[in-house]
């Protein structure tokens, strides 16, 4: 399969080995072994039976914890999953080493088509933003509505702060940023992470830091830590170069499923200005503005987030209600024409 396909639902069609990673802060993590990928999967507990489902998809250099504070938002609104791409989080990297756009958007097709969860509520922030975009396009039979924060869709002039990031994608920057940075903490790590992602990183709590910190220091032990980031963000220089069917903005208008747009007034990484151009290309489309939000809004504004999500929601539920009591008078309707020609020829 190049690395430009997808798998159709029959060839992603695959039952997935499954086993308890562990618990955490009323969390479950599962790994689920999928053909060539090995993906963890982060849940809670829904208030009741019966929500529908969602899925969230992190960005570059992230992780399911990303959604934390939103899933436990949405917890009654929603069956809240988060996935760890292939190389991020608690997932281990692809077999194949491909980490395009392409890529990680077969991983989380794969995995809807295994847990037969589809179609569902799907969210994403920066890189995953551009992953669920893919998704929502080419399978829209597995996507019933699609939020994205932050979405990195391809730029002509890319803010000077996101340059560094996107230097990642060229040979011997991670080699030659790893070495200048050696001796630097996590703690350091940390705090330029967030002074990049958070409009605002006096937001983020002491125990929020202390988590972080912890975090980081367990991923950077990873061989493959630094892979998969020049990897991914290679990704997704290339996949702002391709043309035609899989350019990204082409796919963003062919997407059906209704769209929340999430932008950060205060975003380092996507530009705000971008905003305007994606709820044109989005054929549903509806926009939240953020203005003192940074890269990722629904950490720092997991609340505001959530209540747009739930209108988002409910949207989806008239339409879908409406279209229901539509077929049902079609139905109605095409019957007693059935009858009044049965009983003509009688």
């Amino acid at each position: 399969m190049s690395s430009t396909e997808l798998p159709s639902a029959p060839a992603a069609n695959v039952l997935p080995k499954v086993a308890a990673v562990r618990v955490a802060e009323g969390e479950r993590l599962r790994s689920v072994g999928l053909p060539g990928i090995t993906l963890t999967v982060r849940s809670r507990p829904p208030a009741r039976e019966g929500l529908p489902p969602a899925l969230y998809v992190h960005g570059l250099g992230g992780s399911s914890q990303n959604w934390s504070a939103l899933m436990e938002q949405l917890e009654g609104d929603v069956d809240c999953e988060a996935v760890d791409l292939p190389g991020f989080g608690d997932s281990p990297p692809p077999d194949d080493g491909d980490y395009s756009i392409t890529a990680h958007a077969r991983a989380v097709i794969r995995y809807l088509d295994a847990s037969d969860r589809g179609p569902v509520h799907l969210l994403g922030n920066s890189l995953g933003g551009a992953v669920t975009t893919r998704v929502a396009a080419v399978r829209p039979d597995l996507v019933r509505t699609l939020t994205l924060v932050s979405p990195a869709l391809p730029e002509i002039r890319v803010q000077r702060t996101a340059v560094p990031t996107a230097l990642l994608a060229m040979p011997g920057v991670t080699t030659l940023f790893t070495r200048l940075t050696q001796s630097w903490t996590a703690e350091q790590r940390v705090r330029g992470v967030l002074h990049l992602c958070y409009g605002d990183p006096g937001r983020v709590t002491p125990e929020g830091f202390s988590n972080a910190v912890e975090e980081m220091e367990r991923r950077l032990q990873l061989p493959y830590f630094w892979d998969a980031m020049t990897r991914s963000a290679r990704g997704l220089v290339n996949a702002y170069t391709l043309g035609g069917q899989h350019a990204l903005w082409r796919q963003a208008e062919r997407v059906l499923a209704p769209t929340l747009l999430i932008y950060g007034g205060r975003d380092q990484l996507v530009g705000y200005r971008m905003c305007r151009k994606a709820e044109r290309t989005f054929r549903d489309a509806r926009l939240l503005s953020l203005p003192e939000a940074g890269h990722v809004a629904m950490m720092e504004y997991p609340d505001v987030v959530a209540h747009a999500f739930r209108g988002l929601l409910a949207e989806a539920r008239e339409s879908a209600d409406a279209g229901r009591a539509a077929g049902e008078g079609v139905t109605g309707v095409a019957g007693e024409d059935d009858a009044v020609t049965e009983s003509a020829g009688s």
